[in-house]
């Protein structure tokens, strides 16, 4: 299964805000090192670096096609090709930045916990992931899967594990001196329906087409997009309002 950095930035804009929030939030002003956890094509890691401008900051992210769009963006700083669920640095960090990643690892127990002991005294994790597995863009990719001729092969994908707020303020609160717990919905227009397909395509689509061959891709998305016209009235220009609920958590050590 691969990103595609082309695919990604075709909403860069609308996938940018988050993060903006996001680092906003931290309260950390004097930061000497961060690091960015699954980097993307570098969006992320520029707005660490707009922040933290004096700061030591890398990027990781598990996708050749992501880091090479994010060298050519940012070439001044560092990006590693990496695994997060295997990542062991060598140093501790004052900022650790992990947007829209952590929700592809499993194991949250134990991996929000071990992020936090890489963290320098009074540094801070900064994670926002998306909230929407009940939203209808999700729960119709996986009845499209389950009730297609494809079913034998992605009826049952599922993606990994996700948690409320009150899991993880707890889980960190035993860690940290101080968790931040937020969620916000954002509305994104589209230009139309077939731009909100494309937008899951980048993202939450992925792990149901990529054991399929081009004309199941095809017929796949084609079923996809008929369910999203039904659950995403379009407004009177065309224009189509993306809820897309995230959430957000600032914990410091």
């Amino acid at each position: 299964m691969t990103w595609s950095a082309k695919q990604y930035t075709m909403f860069e804009q609308q996938r940018t805000r988050p993060v903006r929030d996001l680092v906003a939030a931290i309260p950390n002003t004097d930061v000497g090192t961060a690091v960015d956890l699954g980097c993307g094509p570098g969006n992320s890691t520029q707005v660490l670096a707009e922040r933290f401008a004096q700061a030591h900051i890398t990027g990781l992210d598990s996708s050749d096609d992501m880091l090479r769009d994010a060298r050519q963006r940012l070439p001044a700083l560092s990006f590693e090709l990496a695994d997060i669920g295997a990542w062991r640095p060598a140093q501790r960090f004052d900022v650790i930045l992990a947007n829209a990643s952590l929700q592809w690892l499993p194991d949250h127990a134990t991996l929000y916990p071990h992020l936090v002991d890489q963290l320098t005294p009074g540094g801070t994790l900064a994670v926002q992931t998306p909230d929407n597995l009940d939203e209808p863009a999700h729960r119709l990719a996986r009845e499209v899967a389950a009730e297609g001729p494809w079913s034998a092969k992605i009826g049952a994908v599922r993606h990994n594990e996700r948690h409320s707020a009150s899991y993880y303020y707890a889980l960190l609160n035993r860690h940290c001196g101080t968790v931040d717990v937020w969620r916000t919905t954002y509305h994104h227009p589209l230009a139309d329906h077939r731009a909100v397909v494309e937008w899951f395509k980048a993202s939450a689509l992925r792990p149901f087409l990529a054991p399929l061959n081009d004309d199941e891709k095809a017929a796949f998305l084609q079923a996809y997009q008929a369910r999203i016209i039904q659950a995403y009235p379009a407004l009177v220009d065309g224009t189509v309002l993306l809820p897309f609920p995230r959430l957000f958590i600032i914990a410091t050590r």
